[in-house]
């Protein structure tokens, strides 16, 4: 049956190929929407559904006007479902083999100017224990181009090189290095030497770097809260900040300023190179406007 199936593939992912949580939920909520469409349709057997059974889909999904990424996304989700169903010979051949994926529109990620980042940055200014740990969190993520579940996990024995160096186990466990700047480094020694006890509580055990005033290492939500409350305080709208936000400040800040595409894919984690270069476009964006002051651009 699909559902027993999609189950065991969700399973195989998570345990096999040492996906993260988010990513097994990812192919588990889009692998429902498709199951609920077989359903419909009387198929109910991961053998009987075809390759028009997912054409038919994916149209469904385009008709109700589902953006080209989600779509997009759940067409990996199915063919990663069927290329593992194929390889155990759970059915008699892969439908998704010859499947195009819908094309993604290209969506520039939204960034701070260096100007608004180092104003929020400015702003987190004190020598309470909180102070120093919210001033740390910022100046981390901004300053290592941190995924929000990256700086969340982070222990104190991951800093190395005299706390030179950052080790991130990132997506599907991959281990990546990033150098910490000056200003992340000060900010974060500043925090572990004479704030993050307060959080601790002398709780010897507890490890992660950043921890809630409960003394429990932060959560998503917990990070979200903490940036736009001092995005707040700078006159920063909350749909305009986020912990990802921060992430893309980090990559296009640094090409701005020269910064070579594959070094950035590197500190950045990204498999594929094609994702880090949709910042060469936010920079292109840039000089775009920036030339339009040229004294000749208007003339015809």
């Amino acid at each position: 049956m699909l559902e027993s199936d999609v189950e065991a593939f969700l399973a195989a992912v998570s345990l096999e190929k040492g996906q993260s949580a988010n990513t097994v939920a990812s192919y588990g909520r889009d692998l429902r929407f498709f199951t609920r469409f077989l359903s419909a349709r009387g198929k109910t057997a991961s053998a009987a559904v075809t390759r028009t059974d997912i054409v038919a889909f994916l149209a469904a999904e385009r008709a109700e006007g589902l953006k080209g990424s989600t779509r997009a996304r759940r067409t990996a989700a199915i063919r990663a479902f069927f290329r593992h169903l194929a390889a155990r010979r759970l059915v008699p051949h892969d439908p998704t083999k010859l499947l195009e994926a819908p094309k993604k529109a290209l969506v520039l990620p939204r960034v701070l100017s260096e100007a608004e980042v180092f104003a929020l940055l400015d702003a987190v200014a004190g020598d309470d224990p909180r102070t120093r740990r919210d001033r740390a969190l910022l100046e981390v993520m901004y300053g290592c181009g941190l995924r929000v579940s990256e700086v969340c996990d982070l222990k104190q024995d991951d800093f190395v090189a005299n706390g030179e160096l950052v080790r991130i186990l990132g997506k599907g466990s991959k281990e990546r290095i990033v150098p910490i700047g000056g200003a992340a480094a000060r900010a974060l020694r500043c925090y572990l030497d004479g704030g993050r006890e307060a959080f601790a509580r002398g709780d010897l055990g507890e490890t992660h770097v950043f921890l809630t005033r409960l003394g429990r290492p932060f959560t998503r939500q917990g990070v979200f809260k903490v940036i736009r409350e001092r995005a707040a305080a700078v006159g920063i709208a909350a749909d305009r900040i986020s912990p990802h936000v921060l992430r893309h400040c980090f990559a296009s800040h640094l090409l701005a300023h020269g910064a070579d595409v594959r070094a950035i894919q590197e500190m950045l984690g990204h498999a594929d190179i094609a994702t880090t270069q949709v910042y060469t476009h936010v920079d292109a964006h840039r000089f775009a406007e920036v030339h339009r002051l040229h004294p000749r651009h208007d003339l015809v």
